[in-house]
């Protein structure tokens, strides 16, 4: 960008309320969206409001710059990227402005989030029916930028079908709504030289030419394929009367759905409700032997009244094997289907779905279709369903350069046409050596094909152009739309002219040139496009840098390659309400530089295209991953398994070696060396520790209690009463505990709390002198300690530990090290990888005994308690909750309910530094410190992590205890 440019965009910057970036990490991380494309911007800006948004557009006006609209940024077509400014709206356009329950109606800011728009609604009995499988981080602006589709389209229509209004902002900067309008306002709005009034008269003497509409009628798809986006909307304007159509009204909203933020920009969308569906649905999931088999099946299902009518195939299925999150959501999967057909029935009764449901497999059955039909319900179906949206993420999961390739993913034709065009299309692949990959919309008419390509490799970026070339014929043979939901972008909009062919192509040329005589929004889409064999996110036949590690990511094939991983899909930026926990940065502060796929997209940007020795040694690199509090939640909640935490680790490690550890680091890495130096005079060291001075040294937030060590260890506990322990009945089995650096500090009385339980429970506790876990090391990034650590406890365990003999630990982020950390850090492997095989967190392992019999519920009290469970972050993703659910349910009267409740935002250390204590406090707020507050005086709070004990007393004023403390006090001891 030249100098002058860069001062222009700055003295915009100075004159808009919102913020405009021109830094090199905000242009890598908006250079992507979903897409395979990769276009470093001009800079990013988030306008707070609509004068923002006006003063933007007449810059981009002045100096002849695009601006490329974006919100979720989970395009596949790659709307989101360009060189231009790309208009970030999520971060303030995001009210719901008005509702009027009694017209069904809802007006709502574009960067209003789809699932947020229906949560806001169900209470009224109505919802937002498009829905898509990113409906927890998608917009509504996105939605209708797309025309966006999703599950329910074949019941309830697509996104144009909803909208009523849109309000806008033109390429001349003034505001225009665009609503249902008579055939009089019509021709009024065609008088006048303001650019509104050129905009209807263009549109009124291009369709009210008969060989123009003839021309449309011929050329645009078949009227019956509801999916259908390919170009600018022009043939729904034939349905207005002055255009040969029975509408007395015309709506121009309807031709800027689906137009890709390329005609306007819109600031305000009103959108027509429908009444909640029938609450009793059943859930037919259909298996079959082949592909073809589950077309045919389509066409028997549609005639039935389905609600949705979903196919996942087997590629999407093996994909889900490997995935923490949605290996539970299997549990219908029988055998080994290559594909399974999601067939939604609802009615009022469950009786009645029971009926319809029953009637749906007899007619698969009679036509031979089908080998397995389970019948779903509950939250069976939304296990089931979450596994089907999972799909685009999972695709990521492809070790390698191999990736499911988004460019012929939209095709939509006729469901009647479907088995003789999957057909086709199944030969066609098959002649270019390919295996597609098939999935999702199938009553609809329309799946997500994709070719298996290196975009990394000439030659596969040739097949790129030659398989979407050959499809889009394949679809024009039978009058489908070449772009049912997902856009044309970059990649489908060179073929537009043969999809609606050259005159009708020339047409829409016509009305962009109108709308924006300039070409300032979002150029290179729909009209005019970019190539799509350019620009991609990969630079073709490049040599890959050489990127060393101390971290072991073969099973990535190396550091560059888990970057990669991350396709865009955008899951990390669901809010609060949506559940899980990632990504607890994002959620608190809503910008799209703390979101998991940030940090993995500026890590891959750097490391591809440094020309620095070390690649990591970057200012920019630092930033992104400063506020990632290494939750782990991505490792199980991205579909792609893109683990932050570790990259992070990996990151501070290497940056480390060019730049000097800073002082605080160093001390809170070395926390146990120091701990074990203020434990010879406790009292002493805990009030220095605790003084304003000593805080504002290791820059320390002045409203945080430093943990204070205790009198006597639990190792010099454990020397005095250890005779006394073992002197118990003799044990039914054998374990060795891990005596984690805050049980012996700082939690002493849990330590005790688990001995003397298992003891009076009739197992031999071991306690032996291995090292600290390493957690402080690896959070901090000083990995070459850790490494040392980790060496000396698996060469120490590892003729220790085995099925027999487990090990067992109290603390989540101490005893995971072992199933987590460790076998990336260790050297011997298959040691590190066997013990991890045989390590538990305590919930886990009186879980698996209780299960085997092996521990009485008649040991424990029969008072009746409430138990609220928080569960630690690295515990619900490398670990479960359901063994601390278990646990605490042993004793027959203990009610326990897991707490929705997000990350608690400590972090370990990362909520005691200054710098981060109030977003720390800020990630408690959105969930956790709500409902802990809400819950009654007598509720027990239980969370087994000492920094989430630690953040729910300083945000709650209540007191958690540890699940092992709570099951010690329930113990009824024996006489």
């Amino acid at each position: 960008m030249n100098t002058t440019l860069s001062q222009a965009l700055n003295e915009l910057s100075n004159v808009l309320e919102g913020d405009l970036f021109q830094d090199n990490l905000h242009k890598s991380i908006y250079a992507t969206d979903a897409s395979v494309y990769r276009k470093i911007p001009l800079g990013v800006v988030y306008p707070k409001h609509s004068k923002d948004l006006k003063k933007i557009i007449r810059f981009a006006s002045q100096k002849n710059i695009t601006l490329i609209p974006r919100a979720a940024g989970t395009s596949l077509a790659g709307q989101c990227v360009g060189d231009g400014l790309v208009v970030d709206v999520s971060k303030h356009f995001n009210a719901i402005l008005n509702f009027d329950e009694k017209l069904k109606t809802v007006t709502v800011q574009p960067g209003v989030i789809r699932d947020e728009l229906n949560n806001f609604l169900k209470p009224h009995g109505l919802f937002f029916a498009p829905n898509t499988s990113t409906s927890n981080r998608c917009t509504i602006g996105g939605m209708v930028g797309n025309n966006s589709s999703g599950t329910t389209s074949i019941k309830y229509g697509v996104t144009r079908d909803k909208v009523i209004t849109l309000k806008t902002i033109l390429s001349d900067g003034l505001e225009v709504v665009f609503k249902d309008i008579s055939i009089n306002e019509f021709h009024k709005k065609r008088k006048g030289n303001f650019l509104e009034n050129k905009i209807y008269n263009t549109i009124f003497n291009e369709l009210s030419n008969k060989e123009t509409q003839t021309e449309i009628k011929k050329r645009f798809p078949k009227k019956n394929i509801h999916r259908r986006n390919n170009g600018y909307p022009i043939d729904e304007l034939l349905k207005f009367k002055e255009f040969g159509g029975l509408g007395k009204k015309i709506n121009l909203a309807k031709l800027l759905t689906g137009s890709e933020g390329t005609l306007a920009f819109t600031t305000e969308i009103t959108l027509q409700l429908d009444e909640l569906p029938p609450q009793k649905n059943i859930l037919v999931a259909a298996h079959f032997n082949s592909i073809e088999e589950s077309m045919k099946a389509v066409v028997v299902a549609m005639q039935h009244d389905l609600y949705t009518c979903e196919l996942m195939d087997k590629t999407i299925l093996d994909c889900t094997k490997n995935n923490r999150e949605q290996l539970k959501n299997r549990f219908f999967v029988e055998g080994d289907p290559k594909a399974i057909l999601m067939l939604e029935i609802c009615t009022d009764t469950l009786e009645n779905s029971e009926v319809l449901a029953n009637r749906l497999i007899e007619d698969l059955v009679a036509n031979k279709l089908g080998y397995a039909f389970p019948k779903l319900v509950g939250t069976q179906i939304n296990q089931a369903i979450e596994l089907r949206k999972a799909g685009l993420g999972l695709l990521g999961n492809i070790i390698g350069d191999n990736k499911a390739v988004a460019c012929i993913e939209d095709t939509a034709v006729d469901v009647k046409d479907l088995p003789n065009y999957i057909s086709e299309f199944s030969k066609m692949m098959k002649d270019f050596g390919q295996e597609a990959v098939y999935y999702a919309h199938a009553g609809a008419g329309e799946l997500h094909l994709r070719p298996i390509l290196n975009l990394k490799k000439q030659q596969d970026v040739v097949l790129f152009r030659e398989i979407t070339t050959k499809t889009a014929q394949l679809v024009k043979k039978y009058g489908g739309s070449f772009s049912g939901e997902h856009g044309d972008g970059i990649v489908r909009a060179e073929f537009i002219p043969l999809m609606i062919g050259e005159k009708n192509y020339a047409l829409i040329k016509r009305i962009k040139n109108t709308f924006d005589p300039k070409n300032i929004f979002n150029q290179g889409k729909i009209v005019d496009a970019f190539p799509m064999d350019k620009s991609l996110r990969y630079e073709v036949d490049r040599k890959e840098p050489n990127v060393n590690t101390i971290q072991d990511f073969s099973d990535s094939l190396g550091i560059l390659r888990a970057t990669e991983k991350c396709n865009g899909s955008g899951d990390c930026r669901k809010l609060p309400s949506a559940g899980g926990t990632m990504c607890p940065s994002f959620r608190a502060t809503r910008n799209e530089k703390d979101t998991t796929r940030a940090r993995a997209n500026a890590l891959r940007e750097f490391l591809t295209h440094s020309e620095k020795d070390n690649k990591f040694n970057h200012k920019e690199l630092y930033d992104v991953f400063d506020l990632c509090l290494s939750c782990k939640a991505c490792a199980s909640e991205c579909p792609s398994n893109v683990d932050v935490a570790t990259l992070k680790a990996e990151f501070l490690y290497q940056y480390y070696k060019a730049n000097a550890v800073p002082f605080r680091t160093r001390v809170f890495a070395n926390n146990v060396k120091l701990n074990k130096l203020g434990s010879l005079m406790p009292s002493v060291s805990n009030w220095i520790i605790n003084t304003k001075m000593s805080k504002k040294i290791l820059g320390v937030a002045s409203e945080r209690n430093i943990p204070e060590l205790v009198d006597k260890t639990f190792l010099k506990w454990y020397a005095k009463n250890k005779d006394r322990l073992i002197a118990k009945p003799k044990s039914q089995r054998e374990i060795y505990l891990f005596v984690d650096e805050f049980i012996n500090y700082y939690d002493v009385h849990i330590g005790i709390d688990c001995i003397e339980l298992l003891t009076e429970l009739g197992y031999k506790v071991n306690i032996t002198k291995h090292q600290e876990s390493g957690r402080g090391f690896i959070s901090k990034g000083i990995l070459d300690k850790a490494k040392k650590i980790a060496n000396f406890n698996i060469h120490f365990f590892k003729d220790k530990i085995s099925k027999e003999t487990p090990l067992v630990g109290l603390e989540p982020s101490a005893i995971l090290t072992f199933r987590d950390e460790y076998p990336r850090l260790a050297d011997n492997k298959e040691a590190a990888n066997a013990i991890a095989k045989n390590t538990w967190t305590i919930e886990e392992f009186i879980k698996q005994e209780f299960e085997r019999n092996n521990i009485n519920p008649k040991s424990f009290t029969a008072e009746a308690k409430t138990l609220k469970i928080h569960g630690h972050c690295q515990q619900k993703s490398i670990s479960n909750m359901e063994s601390s659910f278990k646990m605490l349910t042993i004793p027959k009267n203990y009610k326990a309910t897991i707490i929705n409740s997000g990350c608690c935002g400590m972090a370990g250390s990362f909520g005691y530094e200054k710098e981060h204590y109030k977003l720390s406090m800020k990630v408690g707020e959105d969930t956790l410190f709500p409902k802990i507050r809400n819950a009654k005086d007598e509720v027990v709070i239980v969370a087994s992590g000492t920094s989430c004990r630690h953040q729910i007393k300083d945000g709650t004023y209540k007191h958690a205890k540890h699940p092992v403390s709570v099951l010690r006090e329930a113990l009824l001891l024996k006489k």
